[in-house]
């Protein structure tokens, strides 16, 4: 299971499991949802000093739209993620049912036809449109009332009988498979312009996102004396619902983290699954140099002087040097137009001493 910038109604909205996933976390992510919405100092560590847990929150504010976007082509048809054949015949009004879909859509520069957003949407440009999703739960009469000419939705969004709702009303609607890692960038983006009528303009987003990242990747310093890379550990929290799990490899954090230049610590230890529960063993195991959380997550937690009072953190080489990077909720794992901003400021955070954030 993925989580994007998860704050729902809340501080934040829980995005739903992915089918098939294991029930104990599906009944923690549930609880949390219901309740939210009424240095390093082991081996190779990049400074033994705490990074001070800055956030990315300023950059997150606003997207950076394409200028000079041709009109869409349209209609088109094409395959939507849930096997159903779309046809597309206008995007005057464009409704994106999750936040990494709007932000998608304002930057390939049809901001002024979307008329509606996820709670996940939090950038400035997108702040006055109605909500129709709460932790990824759609309202179909709130998009209905809308009179959407297309609706963007991901796997990840429910409930069914909405979708359904919102089909049997003859719009059309596209589901787009989500982003799990870097490499999932530009099929997103490919994927959202073709069915907008703007081809073109998803090449030209894709080329300047890849090119950013590549830039990103090109700036990690490297291990200094022959150091080992360091652990970093991926914790998803929300102290509300007493929800504190450790990322595993399918946590969707393990390609930022290795673009970084880091190690996933969860994924190293051997963690399988998206998430597991914390626990001092298995934080032990992992080992992290670093800890990676949430903007959000972190606040809801007390800060660093409440993460470190979590069971097992204090005894990490992370928390002993409280070494935390913190990145906004709304664009951690989004994977999408402003993902080079995240790989910017988690190698800022990561390697303080090199000047990355200067």
């Amino acid at each position: 299971m993925r989580y994007t910038q998860d704050f729902a109604p809340p501080g934040p909205a829980v995005r739903r499991p992915r089918r098939g996933r294991t029930g104990v976390l599906a009944t923690a992510l549930a609880l949390a949802s219901a309740v939210l919405l009424s240095g390093c100092g082991g081996t190779g560590s990049p400074s033994a000093k705490s990074s001070a847990a800055k956030s990315s929150s300023a950059d997150a504010d606003r997207i950076e739209p394409l200028t000079g976007t041709s009109a869409p082509k349209l209609p088109v048809t094409v395959d939507s993620a849930d096997g159903k054949r779309t046809t597309i015949t206008s995007a005057d009004r464009i409704v994106p049912l999750t936040g990494s879909l709007n932000e998608i859509v304002f930057t390939l520069g049809l901001g002024k036809q979307v008329v509606a957003r996820d709670i996940t949407a939090t950038f400035e440009q997108a702040e006055k449109l109605p909500v129709v999703t709460r932790a990824h739960d759609v309202s179909a009469e709130s998009v209905l009332s809308l009179k959407p000419t297309v609706v963007l939705a991901d796997t990840t969004t429910g409930p069914a009988e909405a979708i359904g709702q919102i089909r049997d009303a003859g719009i059309p609607l596209v589901v787009v498979e989500p982003a799990k890692e870097l490499a999932d960038v530009g099929r997103r983006i490919d994927t959202v312009a073709a069915a907008l009528g703007v081809p073109e303009a998803g090449r030209t987003l894709k080329k300047r996102t890849q090119d950013r990242i590549d830039a990103v990747r090109e700036s990690v310093p490297a291990p200094a004396g022959g150091s080992e890379k360091p652990r970093v550990a991926f914790l998803y929290l929300r102290g509300s619902a007493s929800v504190y799990l450790l990322g595993g490899r399918d946590s969707g954090a393990s390609s930022l983290l290795e673009a970084a230049g880091a190690v996933d610590a969860g994924k190293a230890s051997g963690l399988k699954k998206d998430f597991t529960a914390i626990t001092s063993e298995a934080l032990a195991k992992a080992a992290p140099d670093a800890i990676l959380v949430m903007t959000k997550g972190l606040e809801s937690v007390g800060g660093i002087d409440g993460l470190v009072k979590i069971p097992g953190v204090a005894e990490t080489p992370a928390g002993m040097d409280r070494r935390i990077v913190s990145i906004d909720d709304g664009v951690l794992l989004n994977y999408g137009p402003r993902t080079d901003r995240v790989l910017s400021e988690l190698v800022a955070q990561l390697y303080p001493e090199s000047g990355a954030d200067q």
